[in-house]
């Protein structure tokens, strides 16, 4: 995935900014960003704060590690009981 040069907590004090009452013209252009960029961080990051946004990326990690960890074991599991089973 291609990384953006705008962290989630500039993105989210852009957004702020807009729904504050400026225009989503004027702040691409002063980001330089195309509004399809800018509507896309809309839809993502909308009403969100930053201290959601880290506990939720915190979450995701812990989630993808979990996610790990029993692909892992379940690969054990299986091979384990494979062995079991020719020895019978």
């Amino acid at each position: 995935m291609k990384k953006t040069r705008f962290t989630e907590s500039q993105i989210i004090k852009a957004l702020k900014e807009h729904e504050a009452g400026r225009s989503a013209q004027e702040l691409c252009r002063e980001l330089g960003i195309s509004t399809a960029s800018f509507y896309k961080w809309r839809q993502r990051y909308s009403g969100l704060e930053v201290k959601e946004l880290k506990k939720m990326k915190e979450l995701e990690e812990e989630n993808a590690r979990l996610k790990r960890m029993f692909a892992e074991l379940s690969l054990v599991h299986h091979a384990l009981k494979d062995t079991v089973e020719k020895k019978l």
